[in-house]
C-alpha cells in the first residue's frame, strides 16, 4: 500500500533498507498462499522485528476493510479490535501503539493502548458514578492499569459507562494482565467465580466437588494476589470480533512468570470467538537457556515436520504471530507441540549479540562498588570532552549510560550514591512511583523520538549539564525488553545476569538498528569470585557474532 509505504519511509528515512528478519517477514507475507496461521519472527535485539509484524498486520487489517471481508459484530463493550497486540510492560506497550500509529497514518487506521494514564477517582467520585453523573467522563479512561503484566493494579477505581456501544477500533496494544481486567472486570481474580472456572487456572480433581472445592478456597486479593479494589459495570473490552493476536516479547510472556496469564488471555479470546480452549497450567517454560544456534532452524521453517508424539494441538480461530529476540528451548518445544505447523521465521543472527555492539569488562577494585560504577562513568564523559576538544567543540555533549541491576534496592542504593556525588540519575523498578503517570515522559531523553510517547521541549542553548538533567538511568531488567533507547547509550551491567537470554536482553539495548554501542560488564577480575567471572566472559565471548 503506497501510504504505507510513505508512513515507512517518513519514520526510518528514505534510504533505509530491510533487515534480514523485515525482508523475510514481507517476502513470507506477500505471498500468493494465505499468510500461516501461526508464526513466530526471531531475530537479534535491534533488528526491527516490531516493523516486521506490524507493517503485514496493518496491511491486511485495511485491505480486510476496504473488500469488506471483515465482518465485525456489534458490541455493547468500549472496545472491541479486530487486532491485539501483547507486551510485557506498560513502556513497550505504549512505545509500540505509538510506532503502529505513525504507520498506520496514512491508511487511517484506530490504534489503542490500553496502557494510558488513569481517570482519578476518589470515593466521591465514585458516589456521583453512582449516580449517573460521571461515567461518561470515566469512560474514556481505562484505569490506571498495571506496573508490570502478572500483577493487578493495587490504587485505581474504574467505573465503565454501560451506555456506549463498542467504538470502532483496529488495533489494542496492551499487557494481558491489563487486558483480562478490562475484559473480566478489575479484581477478577480475587475470587474465581463459577463462570471463570470453566478456565482452570490449577490441576484441580475432576469431579463434581472440584468447583466446590475451588470457590470454597478463593485467592485471597492482598494476601495470595496482590491488588486494589474496584467495581466495573460492564466490560470495557470484548473480542468477539479479533482476528490476529501478536505477543511481542515471546520468549517473556511464555516465561515461568507471564505464562499463565498470556494464555489465559488466549483462551478467552478464543472463547470469544466461539471456540472454548480448556486451558489446564502446566509446568513452567523455563528460559533458563536459549535453543543452541546450531541446532536452531534458519528461515522459514514452515515445512520442518513434528517429530515429537505428544503433540496436543491448540487450533485458536486467530492468526497468531510471535516475535522475541530468543528462542528458549522449552519455548521452542511448547510451539511444536501445540501449533506443529508453526511457522518459524529466525534470522542468521540470533542468539547474537548485534555486530556493532562492543563489550569491555570492567574489573572491581575491591573497594565501594558504587565508588568503581562512579568512576566508569566520568571516565566515559572524560572520553567525550577530549573527543569534541580534539574537534574544536567547546561544548561537549556527554553520552547517556543506562545501568542495569538485578533488585530493585541495589536501583535505590545507586541512585543515591550517584546523586550525592552531583550525577542526576532516573530510577526506575516495578513500584517506581513514576511508572504510574500513564505515559513515558520518565524515559524522556533516554527513548529514541519515535519511540516515545511523550515530548522533550526544543532545546537549542549548549548541552546539559549531568548536574542538571539526568544523564543516567538505573533499572532491573524491567526495561530491558524491547524499548529503543538511545542507539549510542552505553549500557552498564553491574550484577550477573540470571542467565544468558538475560543478557543479550540487557546489552541488546545499546547498538540497536545498526548503530555502534558499548556495554560494560563490571565483574572480578582477580581473588574470590575470579573464576566464576572468567566463565561469564566466556560466555559472552560466544556471543559476539565474527562475521
Amino acid at each position: 500500500m503506497p501510504s504505507l509505504c510513505s508512513s515507512l519511509l517518513e519514520l526510518v528515512g528514505q534510504s533505509a533498507q530491510p533487515t534480514e528478519i523485515q525482508a523475510l517477514s514481507l517476502v513470507h507475507s506477500l505471498r500468493d498462499k494465505p499468510l500461516p496461521q501461526y508464526s513466530l519472527l526471531a531475530s537479534e535485539t535491534g533488528s526491527g522485528k516490531s516493523i516486521a509484524y506490524l507493517l503485514p498486520l496493518l496491511q491486511t487489517l485495511k485491505i480486510s476493510e476496504l473488500d469488506g471481508s471483515s465482518q465485525c459484530q456489534p458490541s455493547k463493550a468500549t472496545y472491541s479490535p479486530r487486532a491485539v497486540v501483547l507486551a510485557p510492560t506498560h513502556e513497550l506497550s505504549r512505545q509500540l501503539s505509538s510506532f503502529a500509529k505513525a504507520l498506520s497514518h496514512g491508511i487511517k487506521l484506530r490504534i489503542v493502548c490500553a496502557s494510558r494514564a488513569n481517570t482519578p477517582s476518589t470515593s466521591k467520585s465514585l458516589e456521583r458514578t453512582h449516580g449517573g453523573m460521571r461515567a461518561s467522563k470515566m469512560s474514556h479512561g481505562f484505569g490506571s492499569g498495571v506496573i508490570y503484566d502478572n500483577a493487578p493494579s493495587t490504587d485505581a477505581v474504574c467505573i465503565v459507562d454501560q451506555t456506549k456501544q463498542g467504538r470502532p477500533v483496529d488495533v489494542v496494544v496492551g499487557t494481558p494482565m491489563k487486558l483480562l481486567e478490562m475484559s473480566r472486570g478489575r479484581g477478577w481474580d480475587r475470587t474465581q467465580d463459577k463462570h471463570d472456572q470453566r478456565v482452570r487456572m490449577d490441576d484441580e480433581v475432576e469431579g463434581p466437588e472440584s468447583e466446590d472445592l475451588a470457590s470454597s478456597q478463593p485467592r485471597r486479593r492482598g494476601i495470595d494476589v496482590k491488588g486494589g479494589t474496584c467495581t466495573t459495570m460492564s466490560p470495557e473490552i470484548s473480542f468477539e470480533n479479533v482476528e490476529w493476536v501478536i505477543i511481542d516479547e515471546a520468549d517473556v510472556l511464555f516465561d515461568r512468570d507471564f505464562q499463565e496469564t498470556t494464555r489465559l488471555l488466549l483462551a478467552d479470546i478464543s472463547a470469544a470467538r466461539g471456540v472454548r480452549i480448556d486451558y489446564t497450567a502446566q509446568s513452567s517454560l523455563s528460559i533458563a537457556a536459549p535453543y543452541e544456534t546450531g541446532k536452531m532452524p534458519v528461515g522459514d521453517t514452515s515445512d520442518v515436520q513434528q517429530s515429537e508424539t505428544d503433540v496436543e494441538r491448540i487450533d485458536y480461530p486467530f492468526r497468531l504471530t510471535l516475535s522475541s529476540a530468543t528462542i528458549p528451548t522449552a519455548l521452542y518445544k511448547y510451539l511444536k507441540r501445540h501449533h506443529p505447523d508453526i511457522s518459524i521465521l529466525a534470522a542468521s543472527n540470533l542468539h547474537h549479540l548485534p555486530k556493532n555492539l562492543k563489550t569491555q569488562h570492567v574489573g572491581w577494585s575491591g573497594g565501594n562498588k558504587n565508588a568503581d560504577i562512579e568512576k566508569q562513568i566520568r571516565t566515559i564523559w572524560s572520553n567525550n570532552a577530549t573527543n569534541a576538544y580534539s574537534k574544536g567543540i567547546r561544548e561537549p555533549t556527554l553520552s547517556k549510560i543506562l545501568i542495569f541491576c538485578n533488585k530493585s534496592s541495589k536501583v535505590a542504593d545507586l541512585s543515591q550514591y550517584l546523586e550525592q556525588k552531583g550525577i542526576r540519575t532516573v530510577a526506575l523498578s516495578s513500584s517506581s512511583v513514576q511508572r504510574r503517570r500513564g505515559s513515558n515522559k520518565h524515559l524522556d531523553g533516554f527513548l529514541q523520538p519515535h519511540a516515545r510517547t511523550g515530548t522533550l521541549p526544543i532545546h537549542n542553548g549548549p548541552p546539559a549539564s549531568p548536574q542538571d538533567v539526568p544523564h543516567v538511568m538505573i533499572t532491573t531488567s524491567l526495561l530491558s525488553r524491547g524499548l529503543d533507547f538511545l542507539p549510542s547509550i552505553n549500557v552498564f551491567i553491574v550484577d550477573e545476569p540470571r542467565n544468558t537470554i538475560d543478557f543479550l536482553h540487557r546489552a541488546g539495548r545499546s547498538g540497536r538498528a545498526g548503530h555502534k554501542g558499548r556495554v560494560y560488564l563490571f565483574s572480578r577480575m582477580s581473588g574470590r569470585g575470579s573464576e566464576r567471572a572468567r566463565e561469564v566472559r566466556k560466555r559472552v565471548s560466544s556471543l559476539v557474532r565474527r562475521a
